[in-house]
C-alpha cells in the first residue's frame, strides 16, 4: 500500500513540472551516457562524490530535456520554469535522503554525494550553455563532430578524475 501511495505522489509531483520555459535540449545520447555513468560508478564501488557528479549531470540533463519537450507545446511561463527546476531537484534529492544514501546535509555536515551532485550540476549546466553560445558564434554549426555530446560530459569526466585522486 505504501508503494502505491509513493508512486501516486511521484506522478502527481511529476505532473506539476510539465510547463517550463523554452530551452534547447541536450541530446538523448548525452542523457543516456550520464545515466550509464551513474550505474557504472556505483557498480565499481567508487566514492560517493564521483557518483554525485553523474547524478547532478543527469538531473540537469533531465531538466533541459524536459524543458525542450515542454517548449514544443508552446508553454513559456517563467514561473513554471522555476517551479520545474525545483521539482526536478526535489525528485532526485528527496528519495536519496529518505533511502539513507545521504542524510547529513541537513545536520550541518555536507555529504560527499551532495558535493559531487552540486559540482556535477554546475559543470554540466555551464558546459551545456557554453556549447550553445559557441554554436551561435559559429553560424549555428558545431566546431567539431559530437560537440553537443562531448561538451556537457567533459566536466563530469574531468571532475571524476580529480575527485578520484582527492578521495583515494
Amino acid at each position: 500500500m505504501e508503494l502505491r501511495k509513493d508512486l501516486f505522489i511521484f506522478i502527481l509531483i511529476s505532473g506539476l513540472i510539465i510547463p517550463i520555459i523554452q530551452v534547447l535540449a541536450i541530446c538523448p545520447i548525452c542523457t543516456v551516457a550520464v545515466g550509464a555513468g551513474i550505474g557504472f560508478s556505483r557498480w565499481l564501488g567508487v566514492d560517493d562524490s564521483i557518483t554525485g557528479l553523474w547524478i547532478g549531470g543527469l538531473t540537469i540533463s533531465m531538466i533541459v530535456w524536459g524543458n525542450s519537450w515542454i517548449s514544443s507545446r508552446r508553454i513559456t511561463s517563467k514561473g513554471w520554469s522555476i517551479l520545474a527546476r525545483i521539482a526536478y531537484y526535489l525528485l532526485v534529492l528527496v528519495p536519496l535522503y529518505y533511502v539513507g544514501i545521504f542524510d547529513s546535509i541537513f545536520l550541518g555536515k555536507v555529504d560527499n554525494l551532495f558535493i559531487g551532485f552540486a559540482t556535477g550540476s554546475l559543470g554540466f549546466w555551464f558546459c551545456s550553455d557554453l556549447y550553445y553560445y559557441l554554436k551561435e558564434r559559429n553560424g549555428n554549426r558545431a566546431y567539431f563532430p559530437f560537440q553537443k555530446v562531448l561538451m556537457p560530459i567533459a566536466p563530469l569526466i574531468i571532475c571524476s578524475i580529480i575527485f578520484y585522486f582527492l578521495t583515494r
